[in-house]
């Protein structure tokens, strides 16, 4: 038997995780993660390398929020950004190591009506085009922060693709500089950690991240 995936229905098992994030990230493309009555194919990936990595929330070590991903491979992180949006991530790696794929895209390939109840009025290509829409849609959010997807009676369930490079037959895979990451982390020869299917309509636009324009100084009519 594989010792990356489960007989039980092509679920990954945790050696397919216990790897180098770079690795895993490309190998995701195509697989099925599933999760509350939808099951969606991905298509795009993003892969952060914990302290060896600026773009990463571990890059400066354990705290809470990131504790997961220090934690066994094939756990998922799920954070809260922007002060409404849930992303999802799936933490790979030995424990300690901290590095982690976000899940940033892809196609909805079961639980179709199940994932429009959760996006009323979004065309289908778009139910998981981002990595917020992506969550959402899986119906995934604070409580389903920590899930080990590689247990038996995971909710969460990440299995092998039907095509693509994760199931080992030929498919085109770009890469390019990640979405909405600044400073060291956001340059695009040194960090070129996007990685999606070409040719998918569900992968996201790419945006550089905004650069914030420092607060004015307060002046003072003190001494």
């Amino acid at each position: 038997m594989d010792s990356q995936q489960d007989p039980q229905g092509g679920r990954l098992a945790r050696g397919f995780f216990d790897r180098p994030v770079l690795e895993v990230a490309t190998e995701l493309l195509g697989c099925r993660v599933s999760h509350a009555g939808v099951t969606i194919r991905l298509t795009e990936v993003e892969a952060y390398d914990g302290s060896n990595d600026p773009g990463s929330h571990a890059f400066r070590g354990l705290t809470p929020r990131t504790r997961v991903m220090f934690g066994e491979p094939g756990g998922l992180y799920v954070y809260f950004t922007y002060g409404m949006h849930f992303c999802a991530n799936l933490v790979c790696g030995p424990v300690g190591a901290a590095s982690a794929v976000l899940m940033r895209a892809g196609e909805v390939v079961e639980g179709i009506e199940v994932a429009g109840t959760r996006r009323p009025g979004v065309v289908d290509r778009d139910l998981a085009r981002g990595p917020a829409r992506l969550a959402m849609a899986l119906g995934l959010g604070r409580e389903q922060n920590g899930i080990d997807t590689v247990a038996g009676d995971s909710p969460f369930v990440v299995r092998a693709a039907l095509s693509g490079p994760c199931a080992g037959r030929p498919a085109v895979v770009c890469s390019g500089p990640r979405v909405g990451v600044s400073g060291a982390g956001g340059e695009a020869t040194a960090y070129p950690w996007r990685f999606w299917l070409e040719g998918e309509t569900s992968v996201s636009t790419y945006r550089s991240a905004k650069v914030r324009s420092p607060k004015p100084a307060i002046l003072s009519s003190g001494p």
